[in-house]
């Protein structure tokens, strides 16, 4: 059975997560993703942790909304954890603005006693078939 302290704990660092990557405040970012961490885009793109935070601070990924649509379901495991939820994001890019709903994943792992993200994937939520 998951541990409430450790999901509460879990949703509380990714709100962190999202709210830093739209303030563009990279600290909390660098220390909460994994050097091995990898995003897999909407468009099928893999980003490295170096590749997304860049593109976070030079502005070429300009967040204006990352948030949760609905509460995330959690899915605990002894030294890991996936989040999986829907993601409301406005975010500028050089070639224009995108927004929408999307399916969102995060899989973190407990490394060093601290929780890290180490896979991301974004999947856009389209209506009808």
């Amino acid at each position: 059975m998951a541990d409430a302290v450790s999901e509460e704990l879990l949703l509380g660092l990714e709100r962190r997560r999202l709210a830093a990557l739209v303030e563009g405040d990279l600290d909390a970012p660098d220390q909460l993703h994994a050097e091995d961490y990898q995003l897999i885009t909407p468009g099928g793109a893999v980003l490295s942790k170096r590749e997304y935070l860049a593109g976070v601070e030079s502005g070429a990924l300009n967040y204006q909304v990352f948030e949760a649509a609905a509460k995330p379901v959690i899915k605990m495991f002894e030294c890991g954890a996936i989040l999986r939820y829907r993601a409301r994001i406005e975010i500028e890019l050089p070639d224009g603005r995108d927004a929408g709903l999307f399916w969102h994943t995060d899989v973190y792992e407990r490394r060093a006693g601290q929780w890290q993200v180490v896979w991301s994937q974004a999947t856009r939520i389209r209506d009808g078939p």
